[in-house]
């Protein structure tokens, strides 16, 4: 496509433009971060780049048209479609095309006003070395033993309103309310005071079909066909019918007074002493489903945040050094208590910097991030600011799939190979291979944060050199 007129020479300049601006996109990733003007550069970058990205394809299809054509017999269609005039309209076409998206790269360039470093090298992925035990070693909770036996102690006691009650556990979102929950479930009190046990997890939209379904499937463990509501609230109806159950509603976000009364209808065939356990971030939930006072879910103490950062970053030890140690009271005083935001910080200096290089860290990036006991976004940002950038694509790109939905692991690979997010260092390299790569790095680290956020079933795939996964992005939002 290069050798027709003028595209050979737009195409050389264009790639001249695209070489000068990315050796400086490390620094200005880098930078983004504190520098709003580097980030507005960036984006007007960003759309320029899609209009070059349109371009390239253009080009493919045109490539792949002609090649699909040449293997047929000539017609008098094809000969009029390779004449020499049709070439040159295209070539004139896209030469023009090319040369509006070089313009605009260089006007983007011309227009900077901040100094940016040449970079050669891309912080590349690695794969993490971790100890095989790791995996087997169930989740330990710290600083909820409290909550737990207070939480279990309401639900244990007597009904006072009806034969099913309902308790709502209200939080932020990183205080750890799955994981109280999960706590509570498999305590030995709950195993032998409840007949029957059921975990949903309701998230958006809350529809009262589906959350039917999705109990019937749990308390059976077999598939649910697909009827009308009627149908299913009368089958589960028949198997929570005299039976003292705890039921589990996990993630709710439903608002609507209506659609919860729906449902709570439905749910209240169990004998007495049942039990529905909801967690939610919104205490108008709570409000509109409890029956009984919600549980408020506070951070932890300084002293459990202590126990938690040191469990995750340091396996427990306390810091030698007392420089050292005052550098951990800060960092674990800015997470404000919160598991989740501990969790990710301590991990990511556990895999990052030695203990030497935490006051850097404290003093370049956690000291510059809002603190917020209501707001943990910004903290856990900073764990994907350490990830390269073709990580940050691949996780980006998950944003795309609803919450809950449960993705076959070879279908996002090959999807991220398409969108080209896939980088070899050789020819040779497999590209699925790498994409594998790319996305243990990204399980073993939210594995390493969080294990409960993510469900992973493996499978042996013959003939395929990677294995195939069912993952639920259940907490990722």
């Amino acid at each position: 496509m290069g050798l027709w007129w003028g595209v050979r020479d737009e195409l050389k300049k264009l790639e001249a433009t695209v070489s000068s601006i990315h050796n400086m996109l490390l620094d200005a990733e880098e930078q983004q971060k504190q520098n709003r003007q580097v980030k507005g550069w960036l984006e007007k970058l960003q759309e320029i780049v899609y209009d070059a990205d349109d371009l390239v394809d253009d080009f493919a299809t045109e490539a792949l048209r002609r090649q699909v054509m040449t293997g047929n017999r000539l017609t008098k269609e094809v000969t009029l479609f390779f004449s020499s005039s049709n070439r040159l309209v295209y070539g004139f076409k896209m030469g023009h095309k090319i040369k509006a998206v070089r313009e605009k790269l260089a006007d983007i360039e011309a227009d900077r006003q901040f100094r940016l470093e040449v970079r050669t090298g891309e912080r590349r992925y690695t794969t993490m070395v971790r100890d095989q035990t790791v995996s087997s070693v169930p989740e330990v909770v710290i600083g909820r033993e409290g909550d737990k036996k207070a939480i279990i102690e309401l639900l244990l006691a007597s009904n006072s309103k009806g034969n099913v009650s309902v308790l709502s556990i209200v939080g932020i979102g990183g205080l750890g309310k799955t994981t109280l929950a999960q706590f509570i479930f498999n305590d030995e009190r709950i195993k032998n005071y409840f007949e029957l046990k059921i975990w949903v997890c309701v998230s958006d939209p809350f529809d009262v079909k589906i959350i039917v379904r999705k109990i019937l499937e749990t308390a059976t463990c077999k598939k649910s066909e697909d009827l009308e509501l009627e149908a299913l609230a009368s089958q589960l109806g028949n198997i929570l019918n005299g039976k003292r159950y705890l039921l589990v509603l996990d993630d709710v976000w439903n608002e609507d007074c209506e659609k919860w009364d729906n449902l709570k209808k439905i749910l209240l065939g169990g004998s007495s002493g049942s039990k529905i356990l909801v967690t939610t971030r919104s205490k108008i939930v709570a409000q509109i489903s409890s029956t009984e006072e919600p549980y408020l879910l506070e951070g932890l103490s300084p002293s459990k945040s202590w126990s938690l950062f040191l469990h995750v970053a340091l396996r427990g030890q306390e810091p030698k050094d007392s420089k050292i140690k005052k550098i951990v009271e800060e960092i674990v005083k800015k997470c404000v208590g919160v598991p989740l935001a501990i969790k990710t910080i301590a991990s990511l200096l556990c895999y990052k910097y030695s203990e030497n290089e935490w006051g850097t860290f404290l003093e370049n990036e956690l000291s510059k991030v809002a603190q917020n006991e209501n707001d943990i976004l910004p903290t856990l940002k900073l764990s994907y600011d350490h990830l390269s950038s073709p990580l940050k694509h691949c996780f980006a790109y998950c944003a795309l799939f609803p919450k809950g939905y449960k993705i076959d692991v070879k279908t996002l690979i090959h999807l991220w190979v398409a969108q080209g997010f896939i980088e070899s260092s050789s020819s040779t390299d497999c590209a699925d291979d790498i994409g594998l790569k790319y996305f243990m790095e990204l399980w073993w680290r939210d594995r390493h944060y969080h294990k409960s956020c993510w469900i992973v079933k493996y499978k042996k795939i013959a003939d395929v050199s990677f294995a195939t996964s069912n993952i639920f992005f259940g907490n990722i939002t």
